[in-house]
């Protein structure tokens, strides 16, 4: 049987934070300020999140999601597949050196 490892994206998933900063703010015309005061959360949070440097956390999403009207399942999977990328550049060669072992 030839069990192969599942193509990784040579391209970084975008940032939840992008999202928010390049589409979702400027559609609302909110600035960070107004948006953190709406989310309940600080500016300097929101401000972390929309540069990449925060991740969106579960609480974040459930909040994103109320806001922007399309529940917390889209921030969470954005996030997932930005940390995973993140996380598989990271092991690189190592992750080539572990075998597979499919149970079924």
């Amino acid at each position: 049987m030839n069990m192969q490892m599942p193509v990784r994206e040579t391209r970084c998933p975008t940032h939840p934070g992008e999202l928010l900063k390049e589409d979702v703010l400027p559609a609302l015309h909110l600035p960070v300020t107004e948006a953190a005061r709406q989310l309940g959360v600080s500016r300097q949070t929101l401000y972390k999140i929309i540069a990449g440097t925060s991740p969106v956390t579960p609480e974040m999403a459930v909040r994103l999601g109320k806001w922007c009207g399309n529940g917390p399942g889209l921030w969470l999977r954005m996030q997932q597949a930005y940390d995973l990328w993140h996380a598989e550049q990271a092991l690189g060669k190592v992750l080539e050196a572990i075998p597979s072992h499919a149970v079924g």
